[in-house]
């Protein structure tokens, strides 16, 4: 199974031993965009996720998905 964005960010955050305001600093973001991206924030600026993203050597991308499981959920 795929691991989601916030789930990924936490985990490399955590494994570097970062709290938020740290890794916020490091990536050069505010803290507040920091913690929307970590809760799962639907509408974030991609430019500044991949400016967290880099600091663990990833980068947003396009990932394929199964698009009849998105229609069978709308209906």
């Amino acid at each position: 199974m795929k691991q989601s964005l916030p789930q990924f960010l936490k985990e490399k955050r955590k494994k570097a031993n970062l709290t938020q305001q740290q890794l916020a600093l490091k990536a050069g973001v505010g803290l507040r965009f920091l913690r929307e991206l970590e809760q799962g924030k639907q509408t974030v600026r991609m430019d500044k996720a991949n400016q967290v993203l880099r600091l663990f050597g990833h980068e947003l991308g396009p990932v394929p998905f199964n698009r009849q499981k998105l229609i069978d959920e709308a209906g």
